[in-house]
């Protein structure tokens, strides 16, 4: 008798120990918490929809493939959704934001720049993406946001990522980068 309540406690035990570390899976998110999070495997959280099969559109919280260093199990705040000026029903990631002047304000401003290191990360990586350094796309934005701007546009206009031989628009990109860490 003794032998089948050991493994019933194991078990048991295992069950209260998984609720108790609060392991947060990105399947497991209200579409509400769904964007700009990360799970504790350390993959961000993507917020996608399906159809039913009533036709009608619903949205599900889904882990990504794209792991972030040292921000797992991360639920972004209210404070940095607002200061960042993002939206936490975004569909999918997208860098088509950065074009906008009055994101990319939010975004290089210090209460998000300085405050925020999950989204300044998701954002830097999705910059580099577009062949352009978050850091110096920021400081452009403070100096002079028109330019900032014009930089940006003339990279995705054309529809090429940056020749690496030619000078860079705005500063080089030196593999692997990392986010700028808040002040």
């Amino acid at each position: 008798m003794a032998s089948f309540k050991t493994p019933l406690l194991l078990f048991l035990s295992s069950l209260f120990l998984h609720a108790t570390l609060a392991e947060l899976v990105c399947d497991d998110l209200p579409k509400e918490l769904c964007a700009f999070s990360i799970a504790s495997s350390g993959k961000r959280c993507l917020l996608e929809t399906y159809i039913e099969g009533d036709g009608n559109v619903e949205y599900q919280c889904r882990t990504s493939e794209v792991v972030v260093v040292g921000m797992a199990g991360c639920m972004e705040t209210d404070d940095c959704v607002a200061a960042c000026g993002v939206d936490r029903n975004s569909v999918g990631i997208s860098s088509d934001s950065l074009l906008e002047p009055q994101f990319a304000t939010k975004l290089c401003s210090p209460a998000c720049y300085q405050k925020c290191p999950n989204i300044i990360d998701l954002y830097f990586n999705l910059a580099a993406g577009e062949g352009t350094y978050l850091p110096a796309l920021c400081e452009a934005q403070r100096s002079n946001p028109r330019r900032s701007m014009l930089l940006l546009t003339s990279l995705r206009s054309s529809g090429e990522k940056p020749d690496p031989r030619s000078e860079p628009a705005i500063a080089p990109i030196v593999a692997p980068a990392t986010a700028p860490a808040p002040y």
